[in-house]
């Protein structure tokens, strides 16, 4: 509701931040399936990973485009979102490679790291 009067607020805090969370956490859910041997269970997590890798993109390229538009700068715009909206909340640890996969910048992951370790 907090992102409803906006839909560059939207893209940066749905797909670029709730949905990217499942980035950082499936990977890790994956190895623990397969370390108690439910390979199944694991293989559906890729799938499910690579998938998310996609919707969380299509976000990032999204927002992109919205910024574009408006004549903002989509990494800083985003990055002063996240403050607005999430500066407290923020969880590592974070998955560098599936976000990057995602359209993240270093930058962008590299002040998301620094956030979410304060907290």
């Amino acid at each position: 509701m907090r992102t409803a009067h906006d839909l560059v607020h939207r893209m940066a805090m749905v797909p670029r931040m709730m949905e990217a969370r499942g980035l950082d956490v499936t990977p890790d859910m994956i190895k623990r399936f397969r370390k108690i041997g439910d390979l199944e269970t694991a293989e559906i997590l890729k799938i499910i990973l690579s998938e998310e890798i996609g919707h969380v993109e299509a976000g990032s390229r999204w927002f992109s485009f919205l910024c574009k538009e408006r004549g903002i700068d989509a990494e800083q715009t985003w990055l002063d979102l996240v403050q607005t909206y999430l500066a407290s909340d923020i969880r590592c640890p974070l998955h560098w490679e599936t976000r990057k996969q995602a359209g993240f910048s270093d930058n962008e992951l590299e002040q998301l790291q620094e956030l979410c370790t304060r907290n």
